[in-house]
C-alpha cells in the first residue's frame, strides 16, 4: 500500500498543497503548444494543475492513487483520467505533451530513467516533456523555474543512448 492509498494521507496532502499550483509552468507550456493540444499530467494529485491545463488543452489527468482520481472525478465527472504509475506509464495512448509537477523528484535515478523512456514512448511526433527542475524554494519566479521542455528529437537521442541500460519492455511503444 502506498502513502496516497490512505484517505487520511490524501487529505493531509490536499490541505498542505492549498495555495500551490503550477500556474507559471502551464503559462510557459502555452507558449510551446497550440490550443487543444493533448497533454497528459503525470501525478495529478488533487488536480489543481489539471484544471489549469484543461483551460487551454485537451488534458488527461493521471495518478497512481485511486483516491486522488476518485476525488477529482466526483467534482469533474467528465474528466479524462487514467490510473498510471509515473515510472511504468502503462497506457497505449500518446500525447502532444507530458506535464509533471512535484512528481519526478520523488523517483530514484533508475526509476527516473525508466520514466523518461516511457514518457518518450508515449509522445506524439515532436511531443514535449514539461517538468520543473529544482525545488519550489529554488524557483522564485518563472525565469528561475528551470522549466524543462525537450523536443522529441532530443528525447530520441536520450532514449537511444540509454536503451542498453533498460530491459526492452521499458522502452516499447
Amino acid at each position: 500500500m502506498g502513502f496516497y492509498d490512505d484517505e487520511d494521507n490524501v487529505e493531509t496532502y490536499v490541505k498542505m498543497a492549498e495555495g500551490y499550483d503550477g500556474r507559471e509552468l502551464v503559462a510557459a507550456l502555452r507558449q510551446h503548444l497550440p490550443p487543444g493540444a493533448t497533454v497528459l499530467e503525470l501525478g495529478m494529485g488533487p488536480g489543481k494543475d489539471l484544471a489549469l491545463l484543461a483551460e487551454a488543452f485537451t488534458a488527461t489527468g493521471s495518478d497512481r492513487s485511486e483516491i486522488f482520481l476518485r476525488r477529482y472525478r466526483r467534482d469533474h465527472p467528465d474528466a479524462d483520467l487514467l490510473l498510471l504509475d509515473a515510472v511504468t506509464l502503462e497506457t497505449e495512448r500518446c500525447f502532444d505533451a507530458i506535464y509533471s509537477n512535484k512528481v519526478l523528484h520523488h523517483l530514484s535515478v533508475d526509476e527516473l530513467r525508466k520514466s523518461l523512456h516511457r514518457q518518450v514512448a508515449r509522445l506524439n511526433a515532436d511531443g514535449l516533456l514539461c517538468t520543473p527542475s529544482g525545488t519550489a524554494r529554488e524557483r522564485r519566479s518563472i525565469t528561475d523555474c528551470g522549466l524543462l521542455i525537450i523536443l522529441q528529437s532530443r528525447l530520441q537521442q536520450f532514449s537511444a543512448q540509454n536503451s542498453k541500460r533498460l530491459p526492452a519492455s521499458a522502452t516499447r511503444r
